[in-house]
């Protein structure tokens, strides 16, 4: 077979290949799934490294909270720019640059000897979340095969994964070792990087063969019936407000559960981070677990199942002893983390053609209102104790009544 031959077919130089049929390339997915898992493993070093940066520095809460806002706004100001120029010029090396940037990062975190240079590490962190997950939401809906919640929840429970295996690298790795242990996960955005590489040469292929315009940038939205620019509106409107919900609570598990565990039920350091590591694996099964019943029933039910299902359990979890928190906070990860996936491609379906800007805009508001949250819930932490936060966060998933304002989305 000729060189041109085969990249009519959709086979890559890497040798990774296209479906001819059009259907779903795990391969790809896969292959994304595994650096967004390495990605997110690195980013998630941060928040584990919290209870040992606030001893070595000194911090109170509010300033942990001002790192997570460092990371997540340099990932969620710059997602929605990164999707919305990948739209009109995709960029399939991108990917492979944007961990080089997160690399940047660790290496930084692992010299950082003040906090301005904790803050700048965290950004650079940040910012290779920003050029990957746009572009990489891109390709996995490119190698879907019309599969799309499968194939966005596959790739996103490749973060999940790395985020929960984070805080058990830092119990077993981090904490023992110290924050200059950081440098030792560099090898990981090297290997993401080689990998990445790949995956572009792919993604090459493909934009060669004519197949990106219809399966990247949806033109012909997959049969997707278009809606007036008004309920558009409404809907996105919807959808950020059940986005809020879920990542502000997310954002009170992820940054402050482990000082909530060691303060209420005086459990150690590596307890603590290993009760984490329970509540993001079921995260990552949760995330799983949406995207393939949201391709069977649709994605307003999952939307509604995943915001308003955690309420009974965020209500209980302030007044529960030690071994009911862990089991109610397992439920409500994996009931919460079914929502992303629906969301995404809901949103996807909407705005077809904006794949990437969509996938930017989600992602960064994830990061954004995540970063916002921790550090406001630092800063009523202070004030109040940690106890609060939990109290008042219990009532957000109500917020979820807003799913009945989603008008559906109809296919041709």
């Amino acid at each position: 077979m000729s060189g041109q031959e085969a990249t009519l077919r959709g086979t890559a130089p890497s040798g990774i290949q296209a479906r001819p049929d059009g259907g779903t390339t795990f391969a790809v997915i896969l292959s994304l799934s595994f650096c967004h898992l390495l990605n997110d493993m690195m980013q998630s070093l941060v928040p584990a490294l919290y209870p040992i940066l606030k001893t070595t520095y000194g911090l109170d809460f509010v300033q942990v909270g001002l790192i997570t806002l460092a990371f997540q706004c340099t990932a969620s100001l710059f997602q929605p720019v990164v999707g919305l120029v990948t739209d009109r010029h995709p960029q399939p090396y991108s990917l492979a640059a944007g961990m080089g940037s997160t690399l940047l990062g660790l290496l930084l975190m692992a010299q950082a000897s003040s906090y301005p240079v904790i803050l700048l590490a965290a950004a650079l962190i940040g910012l290779g979340s920003a050029v990957f997950h746009p572009e990489a939401s891109r390709v996995a809906r490119m190698a879907a095969g019309g599969r799309y919640g499968l194939a966005q929840s596959l790739f996103q429970v490749g973060g999940n994964a790395g985020t929960a295996a984070g805080p058990l690298l830092a119990a077993f790795i981090v904490v023992p070792a110290g924050q200059r242990s950081i440098v030792w996960f560099s090898a990981a955005a090297l290997l993401g990087m080689l990998v990445l590489f790949q995956v572009g040469r792919w993604y090459a292929a493909k934009r060669a063969a004519g197949a990106v315009a219809a399966k990247a940038h949806g033109k012909g939205g997959a049969g997707v019936v278009p809606l007036p620019r008004r309920k558009v509106g409404l809907a996105i409107l919807v959808l950020v407000v059940l986005l809020f919900s879920k990542n502000v609570y997310s954002a009170s598990l992820g940054s402050y559960y482990t000082f909530y565990l060691i303060q209420t039920f005086g459990v150690s350091v590596q307890q603590a981070q290993l009760l984490l590591f329970l509540y993001l694996g079921a995260v990552v099964l949760g995330t799983l677990a949406g995207g393939v019943v949201g391709d069977r029933v649709g994605r307003v039910p999952v939307i509604w199942f995943s915001i308003l299902g955690a309420l009974p359990f965020t209500l209980a979890l302030p007044h529960a002893g030690l071994f009911w928190t862990a089991v109610f906070t397992v439920l409500i990860g994996f009931i919460m983390a079914s929502a992303f996936s629906a969301i995404l491609v809901y949103a996807q379906d909407l705005m077809p053609g904006r794949v990437g800007l969509v996938a930017g805009i989600f992602f960064g508001f994830s990061f954004g209102l995540g970063g916002l949250g921790a550090a406001a819930l630092g800063w009523m932490a202070d004030w109040k104790g940690i106890d609060t936060v939990y109290r008042i966060c219990a009532f957000l998933p109500l917020l979820g009544l807003a799913t009945a304002f989603l008008p559906r989305v109809g296919r041709r």
